[in-house]
């Protein structure tokens, strides 16, 4: 089980998420830690980073590392299309992008709509998954950003500061 606890955004007895998708199933983030959403960037591929880091952008004047969430999670891999988007999120006191498919919304999900995810429903690393949420008739993934950003040295390495070159 994990040792990481995440803050979350609560409006009384709701937790206010940011709604994306990955190979079609529904994913969730806490809005809180959610700097911006933009387009597809340009991206600038890095040496020795992680798999799953596919580069890193300029984004306000800061390097950002971005990841391929559906490659992080170890799904299966898509083409970049329209509707990609990159969630910039802060995570250990950083910037980075992550690559989802499309986002869809923003929500409120009361916390009494999140359930543990089954053992014998599990797609992807348990680790990576805090709860699943339930609203209608949908079920949202709701993701550990501690965890599935563990490594934050390995990320750090490609963040390295921008040297003026005036």
């Amino acid at each position: 089980m994990s040792t990481v606890q995440e803050t979350v955004i609560t409006t009384g007895a709701d937790e206010q998420l940011v709604i994306f998708t990955l190979k079609g199933e529904l994913y969730g983030i806490n809005i809180e830690a959610v700097n911006t959403i933009i387009r597809m960037p340009e991206i600038t591929s890095t040496p020795h980073a992680a798999a799953c880091v596919k580069g890193v952008m300029n984004f306000r004047g800061t390097i950002v590392p971005i990841v391929d969430l559906r490659m992080r999670l170890g799904l299966q891999d898509a083409e970049t299309t329209k509707a990609t988007r990159v969630i910039v999120v802060e995570q250990f006191n950083m910037l980075i992008g992550l690559i989802v498919d499309t986002v869809t919304e923003t929500m409120h999900l009361p916390v009494a709509a999140i359930e543990p995810l089954s053992e014998m429903a599990q797609s992807i690393d348990a680790r990576f998954v805090r709860g699943v949420g339930k609203q209608d008739q949908r079920l949202i993934i709701l993701l550990s950003l501690g965890e599935v950003i563990e490594r934050p040295q390995a990320l750090s390495e490609v963040t390295t500061p921008a040297v003026n070159s005036n």
